[in-house]
């Protein structure tokens, strides 16, 4: 589960990335390459999303952790004691 100090930063940038999106495709001008810009816009916010989701998910939860010897380990433990 997402701690309570990520949740707010990811319901925030989620808020924002959303009005973006809905507001974005409003501003682009009438021509002939409107599908596309605002299809190009749709696909950069969501990988901009994508991005930060992954990058806060990934220092939530790292894949590996400090790699330490055995006499690291019992030397920190008795020096914290």
């Amino acid at each position: 589960m997402v701690s309570h100090s990520l949740a707010l930063p990811m319901i925030c940038f989620t808020t924002l990335w959303g009005l973006v999106g809905v507001v974005a495709p409003f501003l682009v001008p009438k021509g002939p390459n409107r599908g596309v810009i605002v299809t190009i816009q749709a696909l950069l916010l969501l990988l901009l999303l994508l991005l930060l989701l992954l990058t806060i998910l990934a220092q939530a939860n790292p894949l590996f952790g400090p790699q330490l010897k055995n006499e690291t380990i019992w030397y920190l433990r008795y020096f914290w004691e």
